[in-house]
């Protein structure tokens, strides 16, 4: 039964639209000039020399955009203490336009099969804050939320894996995770669960798979 099946979902860059893909809605919040926002990331590795050295886990993603909104505060002539501050001020006013059209198709057709949804996130509601997740759309849909905000277990941690797994009340076999970041798909290896590595380029192809290994 579909029941017995859950979809686990990590939040930014899977749920969400990147930062990088929405350069266009931060410089209208901020009234910053188009393409003031040059650094792409996954989109285009050449444009953002940060990002390689994350890659290369030379710096952790918490450094990466604590950096870019120091970057990004700066601009606007501020002193942005967070990665909160960055995302409400560049998207917080309408959490709407950053949901993913094909997190969107997926997450209601997982719904509608029967499936169980799960967020596992490093920082949900300290990167984007209570009242943004509170707004955001769908987000009633979703079983179990295992935010390391609060939990401070990280992925890769084989401990936060386990954490989701312990909410849903699931096998391991009968789930599959997805996230972008290579070394949390690590991480899901290492402790066998199920997953499928998230191509930020190309969303729906992704998901496709996801849903597919889930027999959807």
């Amino acid at each position: 039964m579909n029941s017995h099946k859950a979809l686990i979902l990590d939040f930014g860059g899977v749920v969400t639209r990147t930062l990088f893909e929405t350069h266009d809605l931060t410089e209208s919040a901020l009234g910053l000039a188009p393409g003031t926002l040059s650094w792409r990331g996954p989109f285009d590795p050449s444009t953002d020399p940060l990002w390689v050295s994350m890659q290369n886990r030379e710096i952790t993603e918490r450094d990466y955009w604590m950096t870019r909104t120091k970057e990004v505060g700066a601009l606007v002539g501020e002193d942005w203490p967070d990665m909160q501050t960055f995302v409400q001020r560049a998207r917080g006013a309408e959490p709407g336009l950053v949901l993913r059209p094909e997190a969107r198709a997926a997450i209601i057709r997982a719904k509608d099969a029967g499936l169980k949804l799960a967020i596992l996130s490093n920082e949900l509601d300290l990167f984007y804050g209570v009242e943004f997740r509170k707004r955001f759309p769908l987000i009633e849909l979703f079983d179990v939320i295992v935010d390391a905000t609060y939990t401070k277990i990280l992925k890769p941690d084989p401990r936060a894996y386990e954490l989701v797994l312990g909410e849903l009340g699931l096998d391991r076999k009968d789930c599959v995770f997805v996230d972008d970041q290579k070394k949390n798909i690590e991480g899901a290896e290492a402790v066998e669960l199920p997953y499928v590595h998230f191509d930020v380029t190309r969303p729906a192809e992704s998901y496709a798979q996801a849903l597919k290994m889930l027999g959807i």
